[in-house]
């Protein structure tokens, strides 16, 4: 497999698993509790393999500055997220909105410039 499809795999890993984040967020606010244990490992594998991928990807081969980048943020995100699960999800405290929205943040940035550097 090539170094750009490494990259866009990544892109559909991490694809899949913001929208479980999406659904997570639905559940958060909508319902007014934490979503399932479950889901939430859902999302977390999902991004974690995106995350594998293209740190294997960025490694091993020449990619843009972009998919570095993309590789820090996206790190940073699955660190605040295993923060939110931890110290949040298994002790059965309710999300803060904040925190939610910068885990998001974070990992929205993440995948733009993933997708820029798989795409671009």
């Amino acid at each position: 497999m090539d170094t750009i499809m490494m990259l866009r795999v990544a892109c559909a890993l991490l694809g899949v698993g913001a929208l479980g984040g999406l659904g997570m967020v639905a559940i958060r606010f909508g319902k007014g509790h934490n979503p399932p244990a479950a889901f939430a490992m859902g999302h977390g594998l999902l991004a974690a393999a995106g995350i594998t991928l293209l740190a294997y990807a960025a490694f091993t081969s020449t990619v843009p500055s972009s998919a570095w980048l993309a590789l820090v943020l996206l790190l940073a995100a699955a660190g605040f997220g295993a923060f939110l699960n931890l110290g949040y999800q298994w002790k059965q405290r309710p999300i803060p909105a904040g925190l939610v929205a910068a885990h998001a943040g974070m990992a929205v940035a993440g995948f733009a410039c993933l997708l820029l550097a798989a795409f671009a």
